[in-house]
C-alpha cells in the first residue's frame, strides 16, 4: 500500500523483545502505530497475560478477540491507518487448535472446565509457546479475497532471556509430537518465523545489564537456524547536548566554572560561585554517565544491526507520547 522505503521492507511479522523495565510493550505499541501510518492495517499481539497493551492505549482489558485500539496518523497522500490488538491466551488458542484440526470445540470447552487445558500447557510449556507463536503466524498469513488481512503484525514477545526458546518452535515441539497435526502446525509456524518476512527487534536502555542481555540475545538467535535478528531500539535516550570537548572536560571535572557563573548571570541569577560549583559537580556526573552510554551504544552498533534511539518522555507516557515515539521510528526509517 506504500512505496516508502524503510529498513524492513518485506518484513510482515515484527517480534519485539527486551529485558524487563526497558519499555518493551510501549515500543511495540509505538512500532505498530508507525507501521500503520498512511492507511495500513496492523495487528498488535501480546502473549504474557499482563494486559500491557490495554494500559498503554488506555482502553479496557482486551479479550481474546481482535479489536481496534488506535488510528495511526495520515500522511500527505494517504489517510490514517488502523491498529488492532489481541491479548493472546494459550487456553483459547488451544481451543481454536482443537476445533481447527480435530473438530473438538465442544470437547475442548469441557476439558477447560476440568482444568485439563491448563494442566497440558503447564507440563508442556513448549505447547504453550507453539500455540502463542502460532496465533501470530496465522494472523501474518491470513488472507481475505486474495489479500493479506493485515499489512503487518507486531508481536510483543517474552523478555530477551526467553526469546530463543519461545521462537524455536520446532525444537520445543519435538518432544511432544514427531508426526501428525501438532507437528504439522509447528512446522508451519516455524516456516513463518524463519522466513525473511519475520524480524526480531531488541528493546534496551543504555545500561550494562540490558545491553549485555541484548548482545546475548542477538548471538543466541544467530546460532539458531533461520531466525533473523532485527533492529536494536534504544529506549528512553537522554543525550547530553554538549560539544565533545566540553563533554570530556565535564567528565574529567575540569570544566571552567567561571563560564557557568557567566551563564547564571545571563539567566538573571545572582553571582553565586557555590551554585556554579554544584552545577559543575552535577554536570560532571552526567557527563561521565553520557560517555559510558556512548560506549554501550558503540557495543550495540558493533553487532551490525540497525540501531534506533527513542527519546525519554519526561512528562509520562500517554497516547501523545506514543505518537511521538512512532514519529521518531518513522524518521529513522524503522517503519
Amino acid at each position: 500500500m506504500t512505496t516508502r522505503d524503510t529498513d524492513w521492507d518485506g518484513v510482515r511479522l515484527h517480534v519485539v523483545t527486551g529485558k524487563g523495565g526497558t519499555g518493551k510493550t510501549t515500543v511495540a505499541a509505538a512500532l505498530a502505530l508507525a507501521l500503520a501510518t498512511g492507511g495500513r492495517k496492523v495487528l498488535l499481539i501480546e502473549v504474557e497475560g499482563r494486559q500491557g497493551i490495554a494500559q498503554v492505549f488506555d482502553c479496557p482489558p482486551l479479550p481474546y478477540e481482535e479489536r481496534r485500539v488506535a488510528v495511526a496518523p495520515a500522511t500527505g497522500t494517504r489517510p490514517g491507518g488502523e491498529v488492532y490488538a489481541l491479548a493472546a491466551d494459550p487456553e483459547q488458542a488451544l481451543l481454536e487448535y482443537l476445533a481447527m484440526f480435530y473438530n473438538l470445540r465442544h470437547a475442548g470447552t469441557a476439558l477447560t472446565k476440568l482444568g485439563v487445558v491448563d494442566f497440558a500447557t503447564t507440563i508442556a510449556p513448549g505447547l504453550r509457546d507453539v500455540l502463542l507463536t502460532g496465533k501470530a503466524a496465522e494472523a501474518t498469513r491470513r488472507r481475505r479475497k486474495g489479500k493479506h488481512v493485515y499489512d503487518a503484525v507486531v508481536l510483543d514477545a517474552p523478555p530477551t532471556g526467553r526469546i530463543g526458546r519461545f521462537l524455536n518452535v520446532t525444537s520445543e515441539v519435538s518432544g511432544l509430537a514427531r508426526v501428525g497435526p501438532t507437528r504439522s502446525h509447528a512446522d508451519t509456524v516455524q516456516k513463518v518465523i524463519s522466513s525473511p518476512e519475520t524480524a526480531v527487534h531488541f528493546v534496551t536502555v543504555l545500561e550494562e545489564m540490558p545491553v549485555q542481555e541484548t548482545l546475548d540475545g542477538i548471538a543466541e538467535l544467530r546460532a539458531l537456524d533461520g531466525i533473523r535478528p532485527g533492529a536494536v531500539i534504544v529506549n528512553m535516550a537522554r543525550p547530553l547536548a554538549l560539544p565533545a570537548a566540553q563533554l570530556a572536560a565535564a567528565a574529567e571535572g575540569t570544566l571552567d566554572t567561571s563560564q557557568l557563573i557567566l551563564g547564571l548571570k545571563a539567566a538573571g541569577l545572582d553571582d553565586n560561585p557555590r551554585l556554579a560549583e554544584q552545577l559543575a559537580t552535577e554536570l560532571s556526573d552526567q557527563a561521565r554517565t553520557a560517555l559510558g552510554q556512548e560506549e554501550l551504544f558503540q557495543r550495540l552498533a558493533e553487532t551490525g544491526q540497525p540501531c534506533y534511539e527513542l527519546p525519554w518522555i519526561s512528562d509520562g507516557m500517554d497516547l501523545a507520547g506514543l505518537y511521538r515515539l512512532a514519529a521518531a521510528l518513522r524518521a529513522q526509517r524503522a517503519a
